[in-house]
C-alpha cells in the first residue's frame, strides 16, 4: 500500500503544475485524500467488513465531495484533479496512471446487473463533466473530452467527444497532453472532406463544360 500511495502522490506532482511538494499533496489535495481513503475502504470491503468500508467511503465523501464506492478497483497513480462531484460506482475498474477531473461520473445505466460500471484501461484521461455510463471498456491511452457522455466502448488510443460521444481514432499514438478541449470532431472533419470533394468535382465539371463550348 505504501508504494501505491507513493505513486498516487507522484502522479499529482507530475500532472498538476500547481502542486509544489509532496507534503502539500498529502495534506491538502482532496483528490489524493479520497483515493487514500478508498484504499482503506477497499481493504475492509474485500475482507467482508462492508459496513466499515461504507462508513470510510461516506466519511470521505462528506470531507472531499468525491464519492468512490469501496467495491471499485483502482490502480496506482490515479490523479483526481479538483474532484468535487466525482462519482465512481461499485463495479468500476480503473487502470494505472489515469486522470479524472471534477464532476465526472463513472456509473451505470440502471439496466445492467452484476458488472454495471465501466472499466478504464491505463493512462486514460476523463475530462471535466464527462459521464461514462455502462459496463464497457475504455481502452489504454484513451481520452474522454470534457462534457462527453460515453455510452459504448472506446478503443485504445482514441478520443471520445460529444453527446452522445463519438469516437475519433488518433493513429495509435499515445497523447501526453492533458488538454480536454482541443480534440478533433469527427463530424466536422467528415463535412470538411465532403465539402472539399464537392469543390473538386464542381471544378472538373466546369472545365468539361468549357471544353465542350470551345468545340
Amino acid at each position: 500500500m505504501f508504494d501505491t500511495l507513493k505513486a498516487d502522490i507522484n502522479a499529482v506532482l507530475e500532472r498538476d503544475p500547481a502542486a509544489r511538494s509532496k507534503a502539500e499533496v498529502f495534506f491538502l489535495y482532496s483528490g489524493f485524500k479520497a483515493v487514500r481513503s478508498h484504499r482503506k475502504a477497499s481493504w475492509f470491503y474485500k475482507h467482508n467488513h462492508k459496513f466499515i468500508a461504507r462508513w470510510i467511503s461516506q466519511r470521505s465523501r462528506h470531507k472531499t465531495g468525491i464519492e468512490i464506492h469501496p467495491g471499485a478497483t483502482i490502480g496506482k497513480g490515479l490523479f483526481i484533479d479538483h474532484g468535487m462531484g466525482v462519482v465512481i460506482g461499485e463495479t468500476t475498474v480503473i487502470g494505472d496512471n489515469c486522470t479524472i477531473y471534477q464532476n465526472v461520473t463513472l456509473g451505470g445505466t440502471g439496466k445492467d446487473t452484476g458488472k454495471r460500471h465501466p472499466t478504464l484501461g491505463n493512462n486514460v484521461l476523463v475530462g471535466a463533466g464527462a459521464k461514462v455510463l455502462g459496463p464497457f471498456t475504455v481502452g489504454d491511452n484513451a481520452r474522454i473530452a470534457a462534457g462527453a457522455v460515453v455510452l459504448s466502448e472506446v478503443p485504445p488510443n482514441a478520443t471520445a467527444v460529444g453527446v452522445p460521444a463519438r469516437v475519433v481514432k488518433v493513429n495509435g499514438i499515445r497523447s501526453e497532453t492533458l488538454d480536454q478541449i482541443h480534440v478533433s470532431d469527427p463530424v466536422a472533419l467528415a463535412l470538411c472532406n465532403l465539402e472539399h470533394k464537392i469543390f473538386v468535382l464542381k471544378k472538373e465539371l466546369d472545365e468539361l463544360k468549357n471544353a465542350d463550348n470551345k468545340e
